[in-house]
């Protein structure tokens, strides 16, 4: 999505100067892991580990460049592989994920006039078995919603069950969309909300399909999945970025990474632990399909909406609920400045 100039400028202001600090609040933290130094990429706008490439990050500008997917090491920053998804003319491209059997998919699902496609598109390709520009053939997927159309800008393939679901965007809440048991690439796929979600600028599923992660600009919040619906965790920690557009887990689980818009944007580290944690890197498993709250007491099966959870809410999460107070605030000021920049401009005099 391309934001505001003024409020892009004025946030990459205030994330540089919050940012900074982040590493050094604990060694668990954020930490930096490494910028996209591609200058072809600048709105990366998706984030995905690879499947067969260890330390390759998959990545994609939105609206404005082609049909192109990025391979970046993780361990240089620097683009290995760019691939062109044939016969393809990519609208807004603001989302990729990787399903069961490693084939990437592509949402091409941003509508910034929120309603102007009554259709929009999923891409699918085999994830490449080498690093290298190539060209391949893809499959494409049509998709609407079943309430209208709307903009979204995040995707996500369920690791178990390979369904899809798109998380729609919307300052005053969206929703979260479950598509077909089974795509089909020659009729209409009709996507259904199963809940409620704050404003979402993209979202993964861990690895082994018990998590998944909705984030915004300055929050994120994680769920636990069961019996194909999430139940609220709580936050997890997003570090201060110019314009924070994607997340994704680490291969492991172990880790959330979090990418920007931006030229040379940086890519974060941040830890998880304890019921955060997927189950298969230790985190608290469900119980009876129910999930459990943080004192590991079952939680009772959430109904048609991503509610609240009730949970006890412990120092962890006073300290979160605080980093999205912070977040709001900041959010405040960046349109706060950019409304006073824009008054100031219209009363420059023109020569």
């Amino acid at each position: 999505m391309r934001a505001f100039p003024l409020a892009a400028t004025a946030a990459a202001a205030l994330a540089l100067t919050c940012g900074c600090a982040a590493p050094a609040a604990a060694h668990s933290g954020p930490s930096a892991a490494f910028r996209i130094s591609d200058p072809r990429i600048g709105e990366s706008s998706g984030l995905i580990a690879s499947r067969s490439h260890p330390g390759i990050y998959w990545t994609h500008n939105d609206s404005g460049d082609g049909p192109y997917v990025y391979a970046v090491d993780s361990a240089t920053g620097k683009t290995v592989a760019k691939v062109t998804m044939r016969g393809v003319h990519a609208r807004d491209v603001e989302a990729i994920s990787i399903g069961p059997d490693g084939d990437l998919y592509l949402g091409d699902i941003g509508d910034n006039l929120n309603g102007s496609w009554p259709q929009v598109y999923v891409y699918r390709f085999p994830e490449p078995e080498q690093l290298r520009d190539q060209s391949v053939d893809v499959t494409r997927y049509t998709v609407r919603y079943s309430d209208g159309p709307r903009d979204a800008e995040a995707l996500m393939v369920q690791p178990r069950t390979g369904r899809l679901y798109i998380a729609s965007k919307n300052e005053d809440g969206g929703h979260l969309y479950q598509g077909p048991a089974k795509l089909s690439a020659h009729g209409v796929n009709v996507f259904t909300p199963i809940g409620d979600v704050p404003w979402v600028t993209d979202g993964s599923f861990s690895p082994d399909g018990s998590r998944l992660v909705l984030r915004g600009y300055f929050w994120a919040t994680e769920y636990r999945w069961a019996d194909d619906r999430p139940r609220k965790i709580g936050s997890v920690t997003v570090p201060m970025q110019p314009q924070g557009e994607s997340v994704a887990f680490t291969p492991d689980g172990t880790a959330l990474m979090y990418g920007s818009e931006g030229s040379d944007s940086q890519v974060w580290k941040v830890p998880l632990s304890g019921q955060d944690l997927p189950d298969s890197a230790g985190g608290t498993a469900a119980s009876g399909g129910a999930g459990q709250d943080a004192a590991g007491r079952d939680a009772p099966a959430a109904s048609g909406t991503v509610t609240p959870s009730t949970a006890p809410t412990s120092t962890t999460s006073t300290n979160k609920a605080g980093g999205k107070a912070l977040g709001i605030f900041i959010l405040a000021g960046i349109f706060g400045l950019a409304y006073w920049l824009r008054r100031v401009l219209r009363r420059r005099p023109r020569d």
